[in-house]
């Protein structure tokens, strides 16, 4: 009976991770980000990314919170340009089911579990890839670029899509400015 008492926490372990963003970023380590205090939306950049244009409102409504929060401001002549780029992938888990808790060869413990093999288990989601990249107006380069996977919400329910969507961003946004700036 030990076991089972331990299950819970193991399920939502393994919820936990799944329903998390994973989130990387890069920057230019010679930009000066103190510099940048206005930004606006690259249009050009914005229009070609493959999702809907509910979406894409979605995510420029969070992304302007985000920096907002941040003490920047939307300017019609900003230091910074924001563009946005998705990718989206189908993702295969495999979970093996052969080793597990049970009665096996020795009594209770760690083993095959009643009589062995119980198989593998196939989970299929759709996750996302969501680029957010900061340009410098002056120089027209790159100067930040924050990157951030996740499951993908496909239900009808909208309030649900865009809290994803806030999650999302605001776990990208976390890496902006670069911890390394925010020392000078």
């Amino acid at each position: 009976m030990k076991a089972f008492k331990f299950l819970p926490v193991a399920l939502l372990l393994v919820f936990a991770s799944c329903s998390s963003v994973r989130v990387v970023s890069d920057y230019d380590k010679d930009a000066n980000f103190n510099n940048y205090n206005s930004f606006a939306f690259y249009k050009p950049g914005i229009d070609k990314a493959a999702i809907s244009d509910l979406d894409k409102k979605r995510i420029l409504r969070a992304i302007e919170t985000q920096l907002v929060a941040k003490g920047k401001t939307k300017s019609n002549t900003p230091d910074m340009l924001v563009s946005i780029f998705t990718k989206e992938n189908e993702r295969v888990d495999v979970y093996n089911s052969n080793f597990g808790w049970g009665y096996g060869a020795w009594g209770w413990g760690p083993g095959y579990g009643w009589g062995g093999n119980w198989g593998n288990t196939v989970s299929r989601s759709t996750e996302g890839t969501l680029y957010i990249d900061l340009i410098d107006v002056k120089t027209n380069e790159l100067v930040w670029q924050g990157i951030g996977r996740s499951s993908l919400y496909r239900g009808s329910d909208i309030s649900k899509k865009e809290e994803k969507i806030n999650t999302i961003v605001s776990e990208i946004l976390m890496e902006y400015p670069p911890e390394a700036m925010n020392k000078k």
